[in-house]
């Protein structure tokens, strides 16, 4: 992979570039910030192009050496991965190398590295992936033998954060006292739960979350995505590629969601009363945490409806069905209404979750639609 693969983080790259160039690469160094932006594909590219024997004159990697190759099949001899694991009933001590074919494959499903999408790839479920003592005491022995093809071996920690803290403290040992040609990088989702001992040790560098346009742009160029359907998913996902990818999957769901949203707004503008008891039946149907997801997505609607009048392109996020509904709807949603069909649906919601009968929930709120639609 190369830096020019990875959307934005700009500075994040010509720093990283620059060590090379300088010959000051620290022994330990930190990218940390918000998941699903990309800091799992920098660490990789970082210790890419710190092996690469023909790194191009734009500091890139070349691609194309022994090393570069051997990088993207993960099977580069000083290129070392720490990562969570799962104990179990024969793995008693598991290290990352035991997961290694699973994790490859993890990863070039999710470049983003998706935490919760990694937790399914263990037969034990509901589990919590660690990593344990086993690893820093089988890391201890790596480090120990020399580099065979390269001046330094790389060490890339993924989620340094779920360490214990005997994993932590021993850790903390080696890079405390480093071996001079390895380098620690660790990537982290959450710096402020790593032991600040080893927090203290690493040259931390900050990155930030992607903005809507970067991530709906990746989704538009990678995907095949509609501009405006990916501007809508990118905004909900709030820079998290991981999150746009996870409303991707769910779009049956919210095309659902959003044909139970026009029809209660017809039915009420309608004061079809008939219509609108059917409704609430079939929205009790779903299930309670269906229902309460139904109702959060109906506020964030009558939210995006309100903003329509303003005329104010860039501040709307929705996709295309739901603009052209909103063309002839958002005039019903004014300042005399809107945060009130909000804090029903929100009290409706609460109700649902809190094991209230929710056809009685659902119908109620529907009757009052009645008369809030009207009030504008």
């Amino acid at each position: 992979m190369k830096f020019s693969q990875i959307p934005s983080h700009e500075n994040v790259k010509r720093q990283l570039r620059d060590m090379v160039a300088d010959g000051r690469i620290p022994h330990a160094l930190l990218l940390h910030g918000p998941a699903g932006i990309g800091k799992f594909m920098l660490a990789r590219t970082f210790s890419q192009f710190v092996h690469c024997q023909s790194p191009t004159p734009d500091g890139e990697p070349c691609g194309c050496c022994q090393s570069c190759v051997q990088h993207e099949s993960f099977n580069h001899v000083d290129s070392i991965y720490v990562f969570p694991v799962v104990k179990t009933e024969k793995l008693k001590s598991p290290v990352s190398d035991d997961y290694m074919s699973e994790f490859k494959e993890f990863v070039g499903a999710s470049p983003f590295m998706d935490f919760d999408r990694w937790t399914g790839y263990f037969e034990k479920k509901n589990a919590q992936p660690a990593i344990y003592v086993s690893e820093s005491e089988a890391l201890e022995q790596r480090l120990a033998v020399t580099t065979t093809l390269s001046r330094y071996k790389t060490v890339i920690i993924w989620l340094p954060e779920k360490m214990n803290e005997q994993t932590a403290n021993k850790l903390l040992k080696l890079i405390e006292e480093p071996f001079a040609d390895t380098i620690f990088i660790l990537v982290s989702d959450n710096a402020a739960s790593i032991l600040p001992t080893i927090y203290s040790r690493c040259r931390p560098i900050e990155m930030k979350r992607l903005s809507d346009e970067t991530v709906a742009r990746y989704l538009t160029e990678n995907l095949a995505i509609d501009p405006q359907d990916a501007l809508s998913m990118a905004h909900i996902a709030t820079g998290d590629v991981n999150s746009a990818l996870r409303a991707m999957d769910a779009t049956s769901v919210s095309r659902m969601f959003f044909d139970l949203f026009v029809r209660l707004m017809r039915l009420a503008y309608q004061r079809d009363v008939k219509g609108l008891k059917e409704w609430s039946a079939d929205v009790a149907a779903l299930g309670r945490e269906q229902a309460v997801k139904f109702y959060d997505y109906s506020q964030r609607l009558i939210r995006e409806n309100f903003i329509y009048n303003f005329n104010i392109p860039d501040l709307l996020y929705l996709n295309r069905n739901e603009a052209q509904f909103s063309k002839n709807f958002a005039r019903f949603i004014t300042e005399n209404n809107a945060e009130r069909i909000i804090a029903e649906m929100n009290r409706a919601a609460s109700d649902i979750a809190g094991n209230a009968n929710g056809k009685i929930v659902n119908f109620d709120f529907a009757i009052k639609m009645i008369i809030l639609i009207k009030n504008f």
